[in-house]
């Protein structure tokens, strides 16, 4: 009886591959963690890939509206992607059942507000609500934030499995200026937000600012999104709630979404 020789090595090579259909999500991928985008020559070097290949690949992204270039012949991402992300399900429910918990968080605590949650890696601001005093401090939606150095960050590892923290750690590229913690020193900082129930951090990228970030649980205990307050202090005569009263008004709007979300037993230890 005649075999058929195998002519691939089908350990290392996929069953179904579509090089394709990499090549444009990689490019993709690149033009996400760039505010300012990149020209084709930056590009192609990123991906390690000829101008050729890069050219024709991001023509094809342009024409169908997932990229745009600018006067100086820089690639972006336009607004599509962000527009599909906000048309997900399950981020929709949570965007659209958050908001009015935080507009009331933000009339109470006299500051702005913004829920992050952990995607592919990555700190993603998905709603944000101004504080209604004159003056504000907020990020964007859509915005990336550190994973190692920002409260949010702290707040969305802390209360994962070791394993699932360490693949995190490892897939994640860090965003413009953030600052790195040795193993030890995140370990330490993590276990201070699990038993402390929260994360109080000073802002390590704009002076005067401390964040104050509740875990949001859905089903199974599992963590689904952080509620962050970056709380200015006001030094003049006006009146406004003080850090442990801005952190009970937090912890209690946390809950109630966390509830909202599926989460019955958040008095549990998680």
């Amino acid at each position: 009886m005649v075999t058929a020789k195998k002519t691939a090595d089908t350990t290392t090579t996929p069953r179904y591959a579509a090089p394709a259909l990499e090549k444009g999500l990689n490019i993709l991928e690149v033009l996400s963690d760039s505010y300012e985008g990149y020209t084709l020559n930056e590009i192609s070097k990123k991906l390690d890939r000829s101008m050729n290949e890069i050219f024709r690949m991001v023509m094809t992204l342009e024409r169908c509206d997932w990229v745009q270039v600018d006067e100086n012949g820089r690639y972006s991402l336009t607004l599509r992607m962000f527009k599909l992300a906000h048309q997900h399900r399950p981020l929709r429910s949570l965007v659209s059942i958050a908001t009015p918990l935080m507009r009331k968080l933000v009339n109470r605590a006299r500051q702005s507000c913004h829920l992050t949650v952990l995607q592919d890696a990555k700190v993603v601001v998905i709603a944000q609500i101004d504080s209604p005093e004159r003056w504000s401090f907020g990020l964007k939606v859509g915005a990336l934030v550190g994973l190692r150095d920002t409260a949010s960050g702290h707040v969305l590892l802390a209360y994962r499995e070791e394993a699932e923290r360490e693949r995190i750690l490892a897939q994640h590229g860090p965003v413009d200026g953030e600052s790195t913690l040795t193993k030890s020193q995140l370990d330490k900082v993590l276990k201070q937000v699990r038993v402390s129930g929260y994360a109080e951090t000073p802002s390590q990228q704009v002076k005067g600012i401390v964040n104050i970030a509740y875990p949001v649980f859905g089903p199974n205990q599992t963590v689904v999104a952080c509620l962050n307050v970056p709380y200015l202090e006001r030094v003049d005569l006006g009146v406004q709630p003080s850090v442990d009263e801005l952190k009970e008004i937090v912890d209690g709007y946390a809950k109630e979404l966390s509830e909202m979300m599926g989460y019955s037993s958040y008095n549990a230890n998680p």
